[in-house]
This record gives C-alpha cells, sequence and structure tokens, in this order.
C-alpha cells in the first residue's frame, strides 16, 4: 500500500489546525539511520487505508516529496467524536534490522472443530493479534490458526503457532498466552483465561442444534418490538383522542 507524504516547516498547535482545516493530517516519520520529519498527509485517503487491516500490519510505500522508502504505521490519533484523524507516525524500515510488530492473526476453521459440536460449548478469542520480532522481509501480512481440531477444555497459546520462517513471538521468559479457549457454559475458566477474555464476547454453541452456524461478531441485534400506536402518540406529546 502506497503513502504520498510532503514535508512541512510550520510546527505548533495553529499550524497544526490549519493544515487540518485544509485537508491535511500533521505526522511524523521517524527511525532508521535518518533524523525525524514533520510531514502531512491527505486526510481522506489515509481515512479509508486506516479502516483497511492490511495498512496497520504491513510495509508501506511511503512517497515523501516524490523520494521512495519504506515506512511502518505506527500511531495516530482520531478525533474524540468526528470522523477525523488529527496526527500520525510513521518509522522507516531498514531491511537489515529487526522489527517488532503486532500481526492480526486469523482464526479458520472453527466451523469443524469438535468443539462447535458439544452442546453448551463457549469459543473465545481471547487475543486478535500476537507481538511477533522479524527481518521486514519476513513479516507477515496476519497469521492463520486452525482451529479445526479444537476440543472443549483446550487452549490455543502464542507458542502454539506455527509461524513463518524467520518470525519469532516476543515473549519474556516462559510468557505463553492464551489465544483461543473453550469452555461449557456455566464452568469457571481459569483465572488466566477470565482475566484476558473479560472484554471478549464468547461463542456458544445453543442447546438447539448440535452443529448450529455461529454468529457472525459484531452482528446487529434483533429489532425491537413494534410499540401499540397508542403509546407511541402518547410519546410524541399525548393522545390526542379525547
Amino acid at each position: 500500500m502506497k503513502v504520498i507524504a510532503n514535508t512541512r516547516n510550520a510546527q505548533g498547535t495553529s499550524a497544526s489546525r490549519r493544515l487540518r482545516h485544509e485537508g491535511q493530517v500533521p505526522g511524523v516519520l521517524y527511525g532508521g539511520r535518518s533524523e525525524a520529519v514533520q510531514i502531512t498527509v491527505e486526510h481522506n485517503g489515509l481515512f479509508h487505508s486506516l479502516r483497511k487491516e492490511k495498512f496497520h500490519a504491513t510495509i508501506l510505500d511511503m512517497e515523501l516529496d516524490g523520494t521512495a522508502q519504506k515506512v511502518l504505521l505506527r500511531d495516530f490519533q482520531m478525533h474524540p467524536w468526528r470522523t477525523q484523524v488529527l496526527h500520525i507516525d510513521f518509522q522507516r524500515v531498514v531491511a537489515d534490522q529487526i522489527i517488532h510488530m503486532r500481526v492480526p492473526l486469523h482464526f479458520n476453521r472453527q466451523e469443524d472443530s469438535p468443539a462447535l459440536k458439544t452442546i453448551g460449548a463457549l469459543v473465545s478469542h481471547v487475543q486478535s493479534e500476537v507481538d511477533v520480532a522479524c527481518l521486514p522481509k519476513d513479516l507477515p501480512e496476519f497469521i492463520e490458526v486452525d482451529l479445526s481440531e479444537l476440543k472443549v477444555h483446550e487452549t490455543i497459546r502464542v507458542r502454539d503457532l506455527k509461524l513463518p520462517a524467520g518470525v519469532a513471538p516476543v515473549l519474556k521468559g516462559k510468557e505463553n498466552p492464551v489465544l483461543v479457549s473453550v469452555t461449557i457454559k456455566g464452568e469457571e475458566p481459569e483465572e488466566e483465561v477470565a482475566a484476558a477474555a473479560a472484554a471478549v464476547p464468547a461463542v456458544e454453541v445453543p442447546a438447539t442444534a448440535q452443529k448450529a452456524p455461529v454468529n457472525a461478531p459484531g452482528a446487529a441485534p434483533a429489532a425491537a418490538p413494534a410499540k401499540p400506536e397508542k403509546e407511541r402518540r402518547e410519546e410524541k406529546g399525548g393522545d390526542k383522542r379525547k
């Protein structure tokens, strides 16, 4: 993916506010063997790129004042309520320097797993990314996690992943975080899994079918039942029929 950027001389809050009014996003390009550079990027193209997973986890081609270089997205700041990018940071990539990157996990073949044939099973995707270290040429766009053999009460951890050649997980000591876990509804999960999955919704196998389709994460909730006509009129200002 490509990013078109230009260097900027004006700095400070007022200068950044003026750039945003002009449809530009102020940012910084740093790292590598060069000094940090203040840059601007066109807002609309950048906003749409940020909605793509690949933009966050792959090496990007930046054209800065007509000169091509390889970069990684490192950070960006959004407006609290507007659909506006306020600031963005990129890091230069040097071919012979190890980089650390959080790479997305793609969970595959969950529907084939023994776990989803067990009534009351809860499959929790505890983490959606994993931190890896590698040379730029070895950086994967994503890492596949095969769930076809997943059984009840089993977990998949970072060290269980089949990583591409030249890619290693970034872990401390014997650390081995849980990525996926399977429990039975009503059971108490392991303390480690419960803490990591507190904000992650689990996928439950319904009791009405041995192998029911799983609702996609983020699916829209069912519509609320319609209110009686009289109640709707009262909410709008009271029943006019006396």
